[in-house]
């Protein structure tokens, strides 16, 4: 290997290291608070638990960061997938009219999945629909 490959091969080595550390710095996920809103697509899954149909909501949307002791759910990017707890009908019927549309939802009280059954990275179980 001559110098001057040697050379290249290091600025091209140093140049991909400089694209990669800024990629990191522009996934550095933006903080969310309890009161912000949360805007994505809103998602249903719909499963089978004891023979009981259950519809599970979610919100895909870009990476956030949540408050807490775990602010980023233990994941590099922070959550994407934000479970929307439902606690009675009213809430379902409120979400139905959005499945599979862009929705803004004010998060109130936000936590990380914890439990194995949870099927997004985040909970939200307090919110209201922004218009």
């Amino acid at each position: 290997m001559t110098t001057r490959t040697l050379r290249l091969l290091v600025a091209a080595l140093c140049g991909s290291a400089t694209i990669l550390v800024g990629e990191a710095f522009a996934q550095t996920p933006k903080p969310i608070r309890n009161g912000d809103v949360l805007t994505g697509e809103l998602r249903v899954m719909r499963s089978r638990a004891q023979g009981k149909r259950i519809e599970t909501y979610q919100v895909l949307s870009e990476a956030r960061r949540i408050p807490g002791p775990d602010g980023m759910c233990n994941l590099e990017t922070g959550p994407e997938t934000f479970q929307i707890v439902t606690h009675d009908p009213a809430d379902i019927g409120k979400l139905k009219p959005y499945i599979g549309k862009n929705i803004s939802i004010k998060a109130s009280d936000m936590s990380c999945a914890s439990v194995a059954g949870q099927v997004s990275d985040a909970l939200i179980s307090k919110w209201s629909i922004v218009q």
